[in-house]
């Protein structure tokens, strides 16, 4: 089995380049039989009666100018966490930490696009997913705090809103159902950091299954990916999205998957206006009829859904769903693998029933099943935003707390240095963003003398809400100084 990691969940840096397309064509061979009249007798050969270009000689897209219309849309994406149980990601540790346990913080770097003029950025949930402040960093250089307005752990997508003001530019979102295997597509994505790089390729695949992380089929391409790309679109060589960048191949450099754009747009509705959707959701465990089970088991039909487990006290259950039963159409529709299934009955509302029609020892059996809800988690984005409120609340609005210098420790500073030093941080505060760390001294913000901590405290409390904190800070470790800017959150 192939094993499959998050772009997202690492960083690793990878330089991508565009690719050229040369168009199919023909060429003259040499003659070498009777070579005719000379070459003074030859007629001249006029454009009206030159020969038409074959016709398989095509266009190469454009993907300069697809590149350059869309940029501006593409977005980095930063996700800082406190709590880290649920997150399978990559801890990020700053000198001068005063803890040694891995859980201390984590933090994501990932991409997405705006689809919406007022705000709205789509990205991954598994990008996003318990995080305590999302920060988004525009083409331009702007950075937005943004808030989760919804996911859908389905099919792995995120919705983010963030307060620009002005009209943002956006992506169209094209037809994944009209993807053709072997078209030209190209990502844009910001992995580990580098804004707008662009890598381009073809579809190896469509309707390509990936573990159990999604309820449909993905887009396979082989427009490379790094680890960090997670939420690029996938465009096709109208500028169109046609998917999400999602997930790569641990095993290949080559092998990426993206969500179909048709499956997002589905659930654009109900994440705006519930913050999570609701799937259809049938409980057993299916497996799609093979020819050696055919032939193991005896059965009729050459495609369907195989049953292996019926979970008891299940709404499969209850409608009398056995094992070796072969489910072969939903309402009508004609079932040919397990994910069939998984897709039609995603579709579905919870509550709603189907009918399931089955192949059982010889017989047909028709069935009606009460859909349940497809047990993924809800919207976390109101404890995400309350959480990412009250740490503010509680280190201030740099989300960090300083003291006075030690006399003792002052001993090993530079002579005469002034200011406050760094105790603690808050793991997805703007400051942490900021590369701030315990240890450093504050000697200045926004060009003021700081002597003290209760000077950066006030000279905090005359910023608003949206300002950026200049912050000249010394590193005892490295001996040197750096300044560090620290957005405040456009809030109070």
């Amino acid at each position: 089995m192939k094993r499959l990691i998050w772009p997202a969940l690492g960083l690793t840096a990878t330089v991508a380049f565009l690719l050229g397309i040369v168009a199919a064509g023909s060429r003259s061979l040499p003659f070498f039989g009777h070579r005719g009249p000379a070459p003074s007798a030859t007629p001249a050969v006029t454009p009206s009666s030159a020969a038409p270009a074959p016709a398989h000689s095509i266009a190469p897209p454009d993907f300069a100018a697809v590149a350059a219309r869309a940029e501006g849309a593409v977005v980095s994406i930063r996700a800082a966490t406190r709590a880290t149980a649920d997150r399978p990601s990559a801890h990020v540790r700053y000198p001068g930490d005063p803890s040694d346990d891995p859980a201390a913080a984590h933090e994501e770097s990932a991409s997405g696009f705006v689809i919406d003029p007022a705000g709205e950025i789509l990205t991954n949930e598994h990008v996003i997913k318990g995080a305590d402040r999302i920060t988004v960093t525009l083409s331009d250089g702007r950075v937005f705090r943004a808030s989760l307005v919804g996911v859908d752990a389905a099919i792995d997508v995120a919705l983010l809103q963030i307060d620009a003001q002005d009209p943002l530019p956006v992506i169209p979102l094209g037809r994944s159902e009209d993807v053709r295997v072997g078209e030209w597509v190209c990502a844009i994505g910001s992995p580990i950091g580098y804004a707008n790089s662009v890598t381009v390729g073809v579809v190896s695949s469509v309707d390509r299954k990936v573990g159990q992380w999604s309820v449909d089929g993905t887009i396979q391409t082989d427009a490379a990916m790094s680890l960090g790309s997670s939420g690029s679109p996938l465009l096709n060589s109208a500028g169109e999205v046609i998917g999400i960048t999602s997930a790569i191949s641990k095993q290949s450099a080559n092998i990426g998957f993206a969500i179909p754009i048709s499956q997002v747009a589905a659930v654009l509705p109900q994440l705006r206006e519930w913050g999570h959707v609701s799937h259809g959701y049938v409980s057993l465990g299916l497996t799609s009829v093979t020819p050696e089970l055919r032939s193991a088991l005896h059965l009729d039909p050459q495609h369907g859904a195989l049953v292996q487990d019926v979970p008891a006290d299940r709404a499969a259950a209850r409608a009398g769903i056995r094992p070796y039963d072969v489910i072969v159409s939903i309402d009508g529709a004609a079932i040919a693998s397990d994910s069939d299934v998984l897709r039609f009955v995603s579709l579905k509302h919870p509550g709603s029933t189907v009918a399931v029609q089955l192949w059982r020892d010889g017989s047909d059996v028709t069935v009606p099943v009460e859909l349940e809800e497809r047990p993924v988690a809800a919207s976390n984005a109101a404890g995400a935003n309350a959480r990412a409120a009250a740490a503010a609340q509680e280190q201030g609005p740099l989300g960090l707390t300083v003291r006075d210098l030690d006399p003792a420790a002052g001993k090993q500073l530079p002579s005469g240095m002034t200011g406050a030093r760094v105790v603690d941080v808050d793991a997805a505060g703007p400051a942490r963003l900021a590369r701030v760390h315990p240890g450093l001294i504050v000697t200045e913000v926004n060009r003021q003398a700081i002597h003290s901590a209760a000077e950066f405290d006030a000279a905090v409390r005359a910023l608003r809400p949206g300002d950026v904190a200049a912050l000249m800070v010394y590193d005892p470790s490295a001996r040197e100084y750096s300044i560090l800017p620290v957005l405040l959150d456009p809030h109070s």
